[in-house]
């Protein structure tokens, strides 16, 4: 067994990020289908580990202990990029997005909770690979499994952790394709306008060292002061408000009070440049960590489930919500992030995104609308749900 510390880990997710850009220039499909570099280093990183397990030849342990804190300063960049004068685009727009994924939740859970009673499964087992693990993610699946375990549902945290596992990978496998046949098959482009502002204001943002500086004090500033509120939240109410959430909402009140006192102390293009890379590690280090070979050792059923909502989400998001959202460019976008979200989390729709516009162009709306769901609004509906699907069937 070999054991990489909390520095050679960071390292290899880092060159894996760099070998995924790589193999992405290199490799015709890879590009084609906008798959994010982070998902091809770090499953490869991740295949490569679990044939080494298998065939007794050498197991592979990695610290990823610093790896909550890229994904805390990512959201925190998301909060800072958040000025109410951009949240009033998000209009109309942001509730439908909102409403949809109240209706994935629901639907996540009756998928599951159906074909595990077809299958002469438990129903909580269903339940695991419904949206407690598809749009909850890892931390949902953690947290909910214990719930059943407590209840008597042997395994459920595995399964939880192995479904949301099979979905992260998912979400961030098929993001890009969909996107891919929507814009060919519309013709959508990104509107002049928005591409001429973004060209503008990346032009015009100079990087300094004082203003990069005051960027990480604002980002830190942020981060600290949401552990804070995230433990005063958890101590008033007996919810857990996970850190990045805490973090990400006094960033969006630093950003907004920074933009009264001295508008221009928020530069964008410190704060993208340093989102991205905090983005591209996390999701690294998320995905290279992935034990497949616990994936393998499951049953069935599990895989079957998980296949019939991978397939849901694609026919929901190609026949319904690009409807919805504008039969447009960023209605296509928006569709990337619903995909790797309501599969996986809000980073992985970060990245199919970010791998989307760089190939057509920039979408302010959707980078707006998708992450202030994805990370503040979506457990308003998710939460019952998951709640009363588990009273219904213990």
């Amino acid at each position: 067994m070999i054991a990489f510390n909390q520095i050679t880990t960071v390292f290899l997710a880092v060159a894996l990020f760099a070998l995924g850009t790589y193999l992405i220039n290199k490799v015709g499909f890879l590009k084609r289908f906008c798959i994010p570099a982070p998902v091809v280093g770090g499953l490869l990183f991740a295949a490569i580990a679990t044939l080494l397990k298998t065939t007794g030849t050498l197991e592979i342990s990695l610290d990823t202990s610093l790896q909550s804190l890229f994904m805390i300063t990512f959201f925190t960049t998301v909060g800072l990029g958040a000025s109410f004068k951009l949240v009033k685009l998000g209009g109309k727009l942001l509730i439908i997005y909102w409403l949809a994924c109240g209706v994935l939740a629901l639907m996540q859970n009756v998928i599951g909770v159906s074909l595990a009673s077809l299958m002469g499964v438990h129903p909580l087992i269903g339940m695991m690979a419904g949206a407690v693990s598809m749009e909850g993610g890892h931390g949902s699946a953690a947290a909910f499994g214990q719930t059943l375990e407590d209840l008597g549902i042997s395994s459920a945290m595995t399964i939880g952790a192995a479904a949301a596992t099979c979905g992260l990978v998912a979400g961030g496998l098929i993001g890009g394709p969909v996107v891919k046949y929507l814009v060919n098959k519309h013709n959508l482009k990104p509107d002049d306008q928005e591409t001429a502002e973004v060209e503008f204001e990346n032009k015009n943002e100079q990087i300094t060292t004082d203003s990069f500086f005051t960027q990480i004090l604002l980002i830190t500033f942020s981060m600290v002061a949401g552990t804070y509120v995230g433990t005063l939240f958890s101590e008033a109410t007996g919810f857990v408000l996970p850190g990045y959430v805490g973090a990400m909402f006094v960033a969006v009140l630093v950003r907004n009070i920074m933009d009264k006192i001295k508008p221009n102390a928020v530069n964008m293009k410190s704060i993208s440049l340093i989102g991205d890379v905090t983005l591209g590690i996390f999701l690294s280090m998320a995905l290279m960590s992935v034990k497949l070979w616990e994936i393998a050792d499951l049953a069935l059923p599990l895989f079957v489930i998980v296949f019939v909502q991978v397939l849901f989400i694609v026919v929901f998001s190609i026949f319904v919500l690009f409807k919805l959202f504008g039969k447009n460019y960023d209605a296509a976008v928006m569709v990337a992030g619903f995909v790797g979200h309501g599969l996986g989390a809000t980073p992985n729709a970060m990245a199919n995104m970010s791998a989307v516009t760089q190939r057509f162009g920039p979408s302010k709306k959707a980078f707006l609308i998708v992450p202030i769901v994805g990370a503040f609004l979506i457990d308003v509906f998710g939460i019952p749900i998951i709640i009363t699907t588990i009273n219904l069937f213990k």
